[in-house]
């Protein structure tokens, strides 16, 4: 039980994707000009993720090694086409909004990552909770990110507005600049309550850096000195 609340709730904060490991930004600064683009599209994302996790794992042993990742991207395609489908059917004018967005899911870095770092090496069950987790976390994120811009560029929530009659809205946030003004600073806001509480409750602020990039299959070393590795291996390369 502990195991699988870990897998579930680490997508919720410790490996929130666009503000904690940085997964997802194209679509995280591009649809997030209001809320509910945000929300469809971490909807999307939701069942992308947990659809082709489950199927990777499923077929984790039969996958060629050699090929895992070309694999990978065909399992998310066939997932992607099928959401197409049923947004053009339910809710086609979000799908409208969310435009070339919703095909660009097969190479969103948060499916091939969660696929390769995760459901290829565990089971169903702990595939699923990771999904939904890293899903669901994305879906708050770009809900959140697009509730600020929204508000702040056009004084509105999901479309009715809620500002005072003097409200001025600054126009710039549902531009593309507002989108990385307010990733910026929803990270940097993340960070000191990091450090504030890590100081709160004596103790080292986390780092998930080696984490991550412990998963990403270059190093093979546990990212411990990635960094070095990597300059290494790109100075070789040269």
């Amino acid at each position: 039980m502990n195991r699988a609340w870990k897998e579930f709730s680490k997508g919720l904060w410790d490996e929130l994707p666009p503000f904690r490991v940085l997964l997802g930004l194209c679509p995280t600064l591009a649809v997030t000009s209001k809320a509910e683009n945000g929300l469809g599209m971490g909807m999307a994302v939701i069942f992308v993720l947990v659809m082709s996790n489950v199927i990777i794992s499923l077929l984790r042993k039969l996958i060629p090694a050699k090929v895992r990742i070309a694999c990978f991207i065909v399992i998310a395609a066939s997932v992607v086409v099928a959401v197409e489908l049923l947004m053009q059917a339910y809710t086609y004018p979000l799908y409208q909004q969310l435009g070339i967005f919703v095909p660009l899911i097969v190479v969103n870095c948060l499916i091939l990552g969660r696929a390769e770092a995760f459901a290829s090496k565990n089971g169903v069950l702990y595939s699923l909770l990771d999904a939904l987790g890293m899903g669901l976390g994305f879906t708050l994120s770009l809900t959140f990110l697009g509730c600020v811009r929204e508000l702040l560029g056009t004084g509105c929530l999901f479309g009715h507005y809620v500002m005072w009659a003097g409200f001025k809205p600054f126009a710039f946030m549902v531009k593309a600049p507002g989108a990385f003004i307010c990733l910026g600073l929803i990270l940097a806001g993340m960070n000191c309550f990091n450090v504030w509480y890590a100081r709160r409750t004596n103790q080292e602020p986390k780092d998930i850096s080696a984490d991550i990039c412990g998963q990403c299959g270059i190093c093979g070393n546990g990212g411990g000195n990635c960094s070095s590795t990597h300059s290494a291996s790109q100075s070789t390369s040269r």
